[in-house]
C-alpha cells in the first residue's frame, strides 16, 4: 500500500509541476506573443481556469506527501519527503501571499478596466511564479530521491 501511496503522490507532484513549469516557460511567453488586448484576456483566463484548480492540487499535493511521511516514518528517504513537504508548505504560504492576490485582481480584468500598470502587476506575478516553479521542482525531486 505505501508504494501504491509513493507513486501516486509523485505522480500527483510531477504533474503539477508539469503544468506550472509550462505556465511560466510556455504558455506566458505564447500569450506575451499575441496581438493587442489578447495577452490580457487569456491571463484573465488563464487565471480564472487555473485559479479554481490549483488550491486543491496543492493542498492535495502536501496532504499526500504528509501521509507518506507518517506511512513510511521508519523507512529511508523520510527526510527527502519531509523535504519535499516543507517545499510544498513555502509553495503554498507563497501562493496565499504574493501570488494569488495578484491573481484575483488580474482574472477580473478586460480591455475596459484593467488598470494602467496591468503589465508590471503580471510581470511581478511571473517573477514570483519562477520562485515557486523552483520550490515545487525542489519538492518534486526530493520525493523522487526518495523512492531511489
Amino acid at each position: 500500500m505505501l508504494s501504491a501511496l509513493q507513486v501516486v503522490t509523485t505522480v500527483v507532484v510531477g504533474v503539477m509541476v508539469g503544468v506550472e513549469f509550462a505556465v511560466a516557460f510556455v504558455m506566458n511567453r505564447i500569450f506575451n506573443a499575441l496581438p493587442e488586448d489578447s495577452d490580457q484576456l487569456a491571463r484573465a483566463h488563464g487565471g480564472r481556469m487555473l485559479g479554481a484548480v490549483m488550491p486543491f492540487w496543492y493542498i492535495g499535493s502536501l496532504v499526500l506527501v504528509a501521509v507518506w511521511a507518517a506511512a513510511g516514518w521508519h523507512d529511508p528517504g523520510t527526510g527527502l519527503v519531509v523535504t519535499a513537504g516543507a517545499l510544498l508548505l513555502l509553495s503554498v504560504v507563497m501562493s496565499i501571499l504574493l501570488l494569488v492576490p495578484i491573481n484575483n485582481r488580474g482574472k477580473t480584468w478586460t480591455p475596459e478596466n484593467r488598470p494602467a500598470d496591468w503589465k508590471e502587476q503580471m510581470n511581478r506575478w511571473d517573477r514570483y511564479h519562477y520562485v515557486r516553479v523552483a520550490v515545487i521542482i525542489a519538492a518534486f525531486a526530493s520525493l523522487a530521491a526518495a523512492l531511489a
